[in-house]
């Protein structure tokens, strides 16, 4: 018995430690791509003191996916390293909280992104998507405004679930009262699950209808037009856009499908496939900004102008 326990221990730090050290490489590669989709555009507003609606959405999303992996990342470490401290009632509520704040903020945003995309290059002769496309840009804001209070509205709900759960572990442990306690512990957990799960599903739906009308919308502009100059300079935009979309839609599919599987693997201390998970919810915020970098003409010249730069310092030295 005594000889198995140094080798668990080594396991242990070995597991740790590859864990901490990918998801630190992942972490600063996401908050490198996506600092340069803020610099860009801060620069861009220097010199033009305007941003456009689409430049608005970026911004915000760059920010929202910086702070996600900043927080992400100090979290994780803190679980593998310092497991104890999660131990600490209010630590643990104020990790959950901001967990869940920079992750809806997150989704939401790129949920606006999408639908904005989709807004603004779909062609269809509704008039209220008539009426969309015009005040679309005026609605920006707003929406972006809209997407960070249900953000910390969601973080509020995930605090008080936990403050609620804790409070009612302590009135059954010195009064009995276990029935009453399992009922109300049992509303508060359904409420919560039914209102996370709904502020989850709404963005997926804002991608999933985005990308369906994005694809009849190309179809339609296939048939429909007959002027080649015309039909490249609108394919263009409808494909740009459907990276953008699809992209996200099939990483939003994906990062739904991580989330379960962390909560079902949450009590497993060493576990593969957790680290796979955390590989992938690392990587997401990294792979999809990139994948807008590449989506956006502006942003794709200055990468590639930097990438160029660094290629002629490299090779020279």
């Amino acid at each position: 018995m005594e000889a198995c326990h140094p080798t668990q221990q080594s396991n242990v730090t070995a597991y740790g430690a590859t864990t901490v050290a990918i998801i630190t490489l992942e972490a600063f590669a996401g908050m490198w791509i996506n600092a340069f989709i803020f610099c860009v555009l801060c620069i861009a507003w220097v010199k033009k003191k305007t941003w456009n609606s689409n430049e608005k959405i970026l911004l915000l999303l760059g920010c929202s996916r910086i702070r996600f992996v900043c927080f992400a990342w100090v979290s994780q470490f803190i679980s593998i390293i310092y497991p104890n401290i999660l131990h600490v009632q209010t630590i643990l509520q104020l990790l959950a909280s901001c967990a869940a704040v920079f992750n809806y903020s997150n989704l939401w945003v790129s949920a606006c992104l999408c639908g904005f995309y989709c807004i603004k290059i779909a062609n269809f002769r509704n008039s209220f998507f008539i009426y969309l496309k015009v005040k679309v840009d005026r609605m920006v804001p707003w929406l972006l405004l809209g997407s960070e209070i249900v953000a910390w509205a969601m973080g509020i709900v995930v605090y008080d679930l936990h403050e609620t759960l804790q409070r009612n572990n302590i009135t059954a442990t010195s009064q009995g009262n276990f029935w009453e306690v399992t009922i109300t512990k049992d509303i508060h957990i359904f409420f919560s699950c039914f209102l996370s799960g709904l502020v989850f599903a709404l963005p997926f739906l804002v991608v999933m209808f985005s990308a369906v009308f994005l694809l009849f919308s190309l179809w339609r502009h296939k048939r429909t037009m007959q002027t080649s100059s015309m039909k490249d300079l609108s394919m263009d935009a409808h494909i740009r856009a459907m990276k953008s979309v699809l992209s996200f839609l099939v990483m939003y599919s994906i990062n739904f499908v991580c989330l379960v599987l962390t909560i079902i693997y949450a009590m497993k201390k060493e576990n593969i496939i957790k680290l796979l998970i955390y590989i992938y919810l690392f990587a997401f915020p990294g792979i999809h900004s990139l994948i807008l970098i590449f989506s956006n003409p502006k942003l794709e010249k200055a990468m590639l102008k930097i990438l160029s730069y660094v290629k002629c310092e490299f090779f020279t030295k």
